[in-house]
């Protein structure tokens, strides 16, 4: 993909501040990638955790964010109050579909139930055909292993389709986020026809 296509990114993120230092660093390098390349944060709006800690990265190096959060979550003050834009929606359907909507790119940092809900998600709208965007998967110490262990064991099982390993991205460091980019394979909306295997 062209990078100078690229004019946001979303990405998905841990909001525990329990984790270890080492995915809060890659959360800051990430932000300070994106914000070197002008590139717009599209994120969940969370002011912890790996989610504040990107955003914060991203204002601090001179770049943009804009969060999407539901109604629920405002009322409940878990949004980050210095964004450059704030987007609130009814519902979490509706906040999912604004981040893929407004987002050229799609990022998962390590993260928990609800980071996977949103990558997993992404996954199945891209293997139906409904994007084609770059989703780049930043392993961060490893995180992912067992999980990219557990897509391979989907393939030799027959649940997926060799293609479908194309869906994503894997790199274990910010800094490769250009080139993950520029190198994506490219996904044809016709694969939707491997949905059923």
């Amino acid at each position: 993909m062209d990078i100078s296509k690229v004019r946001s990114a979303a990405v998905y993120a841990a909001s525990s501040t329990k984790i270890k230092h080492v995915y809060f660093d890659a959360a800051r390098l990430l932000g300070k990638v994106l914000a070197e390349n002008g590139i717009r944060l599209v994120y969940g709006a969370g002011h912890m955790g790996l989610m504040g800690e990107v955003a914060a990265s991203v204002l601090e190096n001179g770049g943009t964010a804009t969060g999407v959060i539901p109604e629920f979550m405002i009322e409940k003050g878990w949004h980050k109050t210095d964004l450059t834009q704030l987007i609130v929606t009814k519902d979490m359907h509706e906040r999912k579909a604004t981040i893929e909507r407004l987002s050229d790119i799609l990022i998962a940092l390590p993260g928990g139930i609800g980071t996977f809900d949103e990558l997993f998600e992404i996954l199945t709208w891209k293997q139906l055909g409904l994007h084609t965007k770059p989703i780049i998967i930043l392993n961060i110490d490893g995180y992912y292993n067992e999980w990219l262990a557990c897509v391979r064991k989907m393939v030799d099982e027959h649940f997926l389709l060799p293609v479908h390993e194309n869906l994503f991205t894997v790199i274990d460091a910010p800094k490769l986020l250009v080139s993950a980019i520029v190198n994506a394979p490219a996904w044809d909306a016709s694969f939707s026809k491997h949905a059923k295997i």
